[in-house]
């Protein structure tokens, strides 16, 4: 019997370089990790994980990668683009080497590295748009990937991969402006009793968003107060798009009334929203202004193109996303 491949996005949902410094990948196995990043967005860490920028055709630019093999084996490590997209408040992943305009319009060098235990390499990265790209938002992923080789027929040949993100506006002048406001809030409790906040947030921009915050409650019952509770992360906004954004608390938590203040940030970018809510299905009414309030972009200047294709700052930091070194699966019967 043929050995079979098994594809595992392994790590897939995590940003490559998040979180804090680490002198390698957390955990042992292969991490990649973004090394240059523009000046102009020297404040924004989304600029630090992300490869983010405005472009327009006929524009060359390179990013170098440090890929790290932090296991006790030898790996092969493939490194090359692939197609994403932005849907249903996820950046989502093409599966294989599904290409793209954005992916096909990359390359990287070298394509593969041979990296003993303990040892790290850089590559290189390279966008070249061309001169007839239409104006738009694109998205690709880096991919380091690497395979286990079965022992024998029968056995499960398993590839997992950890990659960097790729969001590249395409467009003459200056970058889109990115703003973000929210839709109605719903209180309630789960079917076990957790109280629960959603809220609808709408991409009111022309660049996708990456979402994180906090949420707070004050002026409880008898004066309490309770948070900052943290706004999982993951969702993900192309131009236009909405999703709801969930937030849960401690069983504990009385129904209220409360005041809940919800505050949301996608990289330089922030908002937020006030409202009065108790936990008992009620929707929260805004009390400091309209459900789209203040919105702030920190170091943008509308209509200067704030990406150039010179002038890349090195980041020090040291975190990757990596691939775990256990890459085997149990064998498969014939």
């Amino acid at each position: 019997m043929a050995a079979l491949t098994l594809v595992c996005l392994a790590g897939a949902g995590q940003p490559a370089g998040a979180g804090e410094a680490d002198p390698a990948p957390s955990g042992g196995g292969v991490g990649i990790r973004l090394l240059d990043a523009p000046v102009s967005r020297r404040d924004d860490p989304r600029a630090s994980r992300y490869i983010v920028d405005h472009l327009s055709p006929g524009t060359v630019i390179q990013r170098r990668v440090l890929v790290a093999n932090a296991s006790e084996n030898p790996y092969l490590v493939e490194l090359y683009p692939a197609a994403a997209m932005v849907e249903r408040g996820r950046f989502v992943f093409g599966a294989d080497r599904l290409a793209n305009d954005l992916s096909s319009w990359m390359s990287v060098e070298p394509a593969a590295l041979d990296l003993a235990p303990g040892e790290e390499m850089p590559a290189v990265v390279t966008v070249n748009v061309p001169r007839t790209a239409s104006a738009g938002e694109r998205y690709a992923v880096v991919w380091a990937s690497v395979a286990s080789e079965p022992e024998r027929p029968g056995y499960v040949r398993q590839v997992q991969r950890i990659g960097v993100r790729v969001y590249l506006e395409v467009g003459m002048g200056g970058e889109s402006p990115s703003t973000f406001g929210f839709g109605p809030l719903r209180a309630d409790r789960d079917v076990h009793g957790f109280p629960m906040v959603s809220v609808k947030v709408v991409n009111t921009g022309g660049r996708a968003l990456d979402l994180s915050g906090t949420a707070e409650l004050t002026d409880g019952p008898a004066g309490t107060r309770a948070g900052p509770f943290k706004v999982p992360n993951g969702t993900t906004l192309g131009p236009g798009q909405s999703s709801t954004v969930t937030v849960r608390f401690p069983r504990e938590l009385p129904d209220g009334p409360w005041t809940i203040a919800v505050h949301l940030e996608s990289g330089t970018v922030k908002n937020s929203m006030t409202a009065r809510i108790t936990f008992a299905g009620s929707t929260g009414e805004p009390v400091d202004g309209p459900a789209i309030p203040w919105l702030a972009i920190v170091g943008t200047a509308l209509g200067i193109a704030l990406l150039m294709v010179s002038g890349l700052v090195r980041r020090g930091r040291r975190s990757y996303s990596h691939v775990p070194d256990e890459a085997r699966t149990p064998p498969m019967s014939a």
